[in-house]
């Protein structure tokens, strides 16, 4: 089902994919000396000293298209909701119980000879609705009506917090129309991206066959379907547009929202979302409603009929017959990403419930995993963090003394969560049973869009998780200035209650360094104590931060992330370091902030070296291997496009190059690569 996409701007995560397979050997515990590379020097390239071993040792599998520690971690969650999910199904629970649910679901998607005896049946009725279309009118009825069961064809609303009223919530409209990853695909002319863009329309033309459309006809369709994404795409936000929560938020009143766009017809629209109540929305990307409107009036509606009909089949394929699971994974895997294999069908399933009910599994995820002496021993740790940031704060020589005392406001208005939510969510009116997959798919994806629409014009529920306790990743949030630490994440290498200060502060601690300041990056810094989108500095302040940033910026868009391409082609691809400024900022200012909180730790003395390490050596070592990943090429050009962190040895090199500290332990000299020169080094926080 496609799903309105979380409005990116509003919640900045640390960075994580999540992938499952078997691997070299697994870094249950600390630094791990068969992950370095002795032959490398660590002032030349550290990520290559600590992780050379690891990258040597663990190419991406086969039915992956990058693989690392996170992966690693995930698996290991994985595994346990694996366990969970077929005693669920074994168990035959009370109807309506969280069990019933999460086995009845895994059942239906581990029934293949049903899903595949049902074909494309689950969806033929939406695709006779598609056929009997005969006007731009059916087509704003259909897309209003299909909506409220979770699909956003061509647009979609979601409920988040108002940006200028953190207290309450608001509906924000904004376009949902593109099937590739990002407008830039459908914009460059490069051999690279024309090649993606015929294979896409090949892919188009593919899904269309498989639902009864002839060849000749399915490919002339296919080229339909791409005109109106084209068209969409060139009035699009770009990467970096998205990247600024100001551009989501233009509050409009009802009225004024149906004069821009008439032919949508808003009123019905939220009505049928059950927002009817609703006052205002916040009307993002209005070049692309303005010329969604003029093409209902002027493309012919057999184009718009073989539009939805390909994204009906193409949203649904993952969860149909053999032969659409196959076209989806073709392009969108093979193709977009270079993975050479699917996954086995158990890991799909299992990542399709815990993507729809995340809590269900969430709850019972947490009942195996994290006993609260966790929680306990991990926001201690999150307590010496804050303690280091504020010191920081209060030190800054650059910042005047009445944005800091905005900026202490907000550092003492951070809500740290740990683990899991203190309540848990309520699935008991969502209907899930034996019957097919899709129905299944469908029913969750209309509970949740029915979940989200009630918080409509509601006070913010500040106990709300952004993430489930089973996924490896953290968040922060500037609406709610919170920071947030799933469980799965809060575990060995990464959060160990065993081990020494430098290992869990290079690691965990680095993680929550990140998320705190993002508060502080170039976005999440727009945001107030309250977390109101208000700019709290002076003028002379946000100057002298962004030319620190601008440096940082600068910095960034020098790493070359790939040459020597496998097709032969010889341009090579940078990092975009406007696009990702916030990540590169809190990669900073985190691992900053974590060293400090280890020293702090330590009580200002100097532990004994362990393995030969002194714990300055250790620390950086840890931030390091966390690090580590392997990517398909394919993979890290589409991260290159569309990913706001940069590839994982820039999240390592980058920082430390700025770090006297890092220098320090390992003795590096100016001149090497890890010393950034003076006139290019970067401290922001």
């Amino acid at each position: 089902m496609r799903r309105f996409p979380r409005l990116r701007p509003l919640v900045f995560a640390i960075g994580l994919a999540a992938s499952t397979t078997v691997f070299a050997y697994s870094n249950e515990r600390g630094i791990d000396p068969r992950n370095f590379d002795t032959s490398a020097d660590a002032c030349q390239d550290f990520y290559q000293y600590a992780n050379g071993g690891w990258l040597a040792t663990n190419p991406v599998p086969a039915d992956r298209s990058l693989w690392g520690l996170f992966d690693e971690l995930q698996e290991r969650s994985r595994n346990v909701q694996h366990e969970i999910l077929q005693e669920a199904a074994s168990a035959r629970a009370a109807k309506g119980s969280v069990r019933q649910q999460l086995g009845d679901f895994w059942a239906s998607g581990m029934d293949e000879r049903a899903i595949e005896r049902a074909g494309f049946e689950p969806i033929k009725g939406d695709l006779e609705r598609i056929a009997a279309l005969s006007s731009g009118q059916d087509v704003v009825a259909y897309v209003r009506e299909t909506a409220a069961t979770g699909s956003s064809h061509l647009y979609g609303v979601a409920v988040l917090g108002d940006m200028k009223n953190s207290e309450m919530t608001m509906a924000y409209v904004m376009g949902t129309g593109l099937g590739l990853p990002d407008r830039d695909y459908y914009t460059r002319t490069d051999d690279d991206s024309r090649a993606k863009q015929d294979a896409y329309r090949a892919h188009i033309a593919r899904v269309l066959q498989l639902v009864g459309v002839p060849e000749d006809k399915a490919t002339e369709q296919a080229g339909q379907v791409y005109d109106i994404e084209d068209r969409l795409a060139r009035v699009s936000m770009t990467r970096l547009q998205r990247r600024d929560a100001g551009n989501y938020y233009r509050p409009l009143d009802i009225d004024a929202l149906e004069s821009l766009s008439p032919s949508l017809g808003w009123r019905e629209y939220l009505a049928a979302q059950g927002l009817d109540h609703v006052e205002k929305v916040s009307y993002a990307s209005p070049g692309y409603f303005a010329e969604l409107e003029f093409m209902l009036k002027e493309v012919p509606v057999e184009h718009w009929r073989a539009y939805l009909a390909f994204h009906t089949a193409d949203d649904a394929a993952p969860y149909l017959a053999k032969a659409f699971v196959d076209a989806h994974f073709d392009f969108y895997n093979r193709t977009l990403r270079g993975q050479n294999e699917q996954r086995p069908r158990w890991q799909r399933v299992l990542d399709t419930i815990s993507a729809s009910m995340g809590e269900a599994v969430g709850q019972l995820y947490v009942e195996r995993t994290f006993p609260p002496e966790a929680k306990a021993k991990a926001l201690e740790l999150v307590n010496n963090l804050q303690a280091a940031l504020k010191v920081r704060l209060q030190e800054l020589e650059w910042m005047g003394e009445e944005t800091k005392a905005q900026a202490l406001e907000k550092f003492a208005s951070f809500t740290p969560k740990i683990g899991y939510p203190d309540s848990w969510r309520d699935y008991a009116s969502l209907e899930i049973g034996r019957g097919h997959y899709y129905d299944n798919v469908r029913a969750a994806s209309a509970f949740e869009h029915r979940r989200q629409m009630s918080k409509a014009g509601q006070p913010v529920d500040k106990g709300e998780w952004g993430m489930p306790p089973q996924q490896v990743n953290a968040y922060y949030n500037p609406q709610r200035n919170e920071i947030a630490f799933p469980a799965a994440i809060l575990q060995p290498p990464y959060f160990d209650p065993e081990a020494d200060n430098a290992v869990n502060y290079g690691a965990i601690g680095g993680v929550i360094g990140h998320e705190l300041l993002h508060g502080f990056d170039d976005q999440g810094s727009k945001f107030d104590a309250n977390g109101n989108y208000r700019m709290w500095w002076t003028a002379e302040d946000r100057a002298r931060f962004e030319e620190r940033t601008g440096r940082l910026v600068q910095q960034a868009s020098n790493y070359v992330a790939l040459r020597n391409f496998q097709d032969g082609s010889t341009a090579n691809l940078t990092v975009d370091g406007a696009l990702t400024l916030g990540e590169n900022i809190a990669d900073l200012g985190g691992l900053t902030v974590a060293y400090a909180a280890m020293q702090r730790a330590n009580g200002g003395q100097e532990p004994a070296p362990i393995d030969g390490l002194s714990a300055d050596q250790r620390f950086f070592l840890s931030w390091a291997q966390v690090w580590r990943r392997n990517y398909r090429e394919e993979e890290l050009k589409l991260r290159l496009s569309t990913d706001v962190h940069a590839p994982a040895k820039f999240r390592v090199n980058g920082p430390l190059s700025n770090l006297d500290a890092f220098q320090a332990a390992f003795s590096c000299k100016a001149g090497d690569p890890m010393v950034a020169p003076a006139e290019t080094r970067v401290h922001i926080w």
